[in-house]
């Protein structure tokens, strides 16, 4: 094989290593290890973010053809992203035990499965910004901060409802990795916001609430501006 040839498919091993990584963080969450699950999380986030630069440069489509690495992205985001995090959220007591817990932790994995199979769940406008459709199964995030503050169970009920909801709604949430708007405010304010995290994931298993407080500055400013860029920037024909 020719060196285009091994470089593409270790672009494809490295997306893959996020299944690996989410079975330790099973095994860790089952164990009570939630700090270690958070940790494959983190790293599983990190590979996802790069992977994607990796693959253009190395240009995959066109040396291997035959294999469809964006079905494999999205098999181990589904992983990282979706499943390891709600079953965190059950086996922490996030959830009520028990049946209900159960169902409720069903709604996020019914939803994403719906937002990962839509033709149009990544969709881009003129410029080429890429968005997603919906929220963007932030589970780990979304968790995280449900672990992090503590809240009593009907209130992480709620958030977990209302998100899975939001899956749903056609609001155009950035694609920050693969998106010009505003791109060095968000990577500056991206790569603030994961060294605070790396400082919560320490601090394990009582990270700080007040830093975690803090650290909301980065999904709020990437909710925010999602939201600007969708009523103010219409798709061309919507």
């Amino acid at each position: 094989m020719s060196f285009r040839t091994w470089a593409a498919w270790g672009v494809h091993l490295y997306t893959a290593i996020g299944a690996p990584l989410a079975l330790v963080a099973l095994v860790a969450s089952g164990q009570g290890w939630f700090g270690v699950a958070f940790v494959c999380m983190a790293i599983a986030t990190f590979i996802d973010a790069t992977d994607g630069h990796l693959a253009r440069r190395v240009n995959v489509k066109q040396v291997l053809p035959q294999f469809d690495g964006s079905r494999l992205d999205d098999i181990v985001d589904y992983l990282n992203y979706v499943v390891v995090p709600i079953v965190l959220a059950y086996q922490a007591g996030l959830l009520p035990a028990g049946f209900w817990g159960l169902a409720i932790a069903s709604c996020p994995l019914i939803a994403s499965g719906y937002g990962f199979s839509l033709e149009e769940a990544k969709i881009a406008d003129a410029a080429s910004n890429y968005f997603f459709t919906g929220f963007p199964s932030y589970w780990n995030i979304v968790v995280f901060y449900l672990y992090a503050f503590g809240m009593p169970v009907f209130l992480n009920v709620t958030i977990l409802l209302t998100f899975s909801f939001l899956v749903f709604v056609p609001i155009r949430y950035l694609y920050p990795s693969r998106s010009a708007i505003a791109r060095g405010t968000t990577y500056l304010l991206g790569v603030t916001w994961g060294l605070m995290m790396l400082a919560l994931l320490w601090q394990f298993p009582e990270p700080s609430r007040s830093l975690a407080v803090i650290s909301l500055f980065f999904p709020i400013y990437y909710v925010g501006l999602s939201f600007y860029v969708h009523f103010s920037r219409p798709l061309p024909g919507s």
